[in-house]
């Protein structure tokens, strides 16, 4: 089974969730806002995905952020910073498949697939 990592409160994270719900995968949840951004975990997701893949640029926390802050976002260091100060930055869910993989964002068609 995955392990989530996001925010409760976050549409995509809940589709995830009642997806594998679904599906009678009990997945264990890790809620950013009450648990913290773990730094060990959000190191594996950078190396994982890219510091790219692993910024949420749609989300109101990023468009709120003043026009320096997000243009000095231009490498795994810088988006490792932000992303510790505004966990909410993180585009969700993360997922940690059992295999050691890791997903950035709900995809049903390849979630199915890791799950068989």
């Amino acid at each position: 089974m995955p392990t989530l990592y996001g925010i409760p409160n976050c549409d995509t994270v809940r589709r995830a969730r009642a997806w594998l719900e679904g599906r009678g995968v009990e997945a264990p949840f890790h809620d950013f806002r009450k648990q913290g951004l773990p730094a060990a975990r959000l190191d594996a997701w950078l190396a994982a995905a890219g510091w790219e893949r692993v910024v949420n640029r749609q989300g109101t926390t990023w468009k709120k952020l003043d026009v320096a802050a997000r243009a000095a976002v231009v490498d795994a260091a810088s988006a490792r910073a932000l992303l510790l100060a505004h966990p909410s930055i993180v585009k969700r869910p993360v997922a940690e498949w059992p295999d050691g993989a890791i997903t950035v964002g709900f995809d049903a068609d390849d979630w199915a697939r890791r799950l068989g």
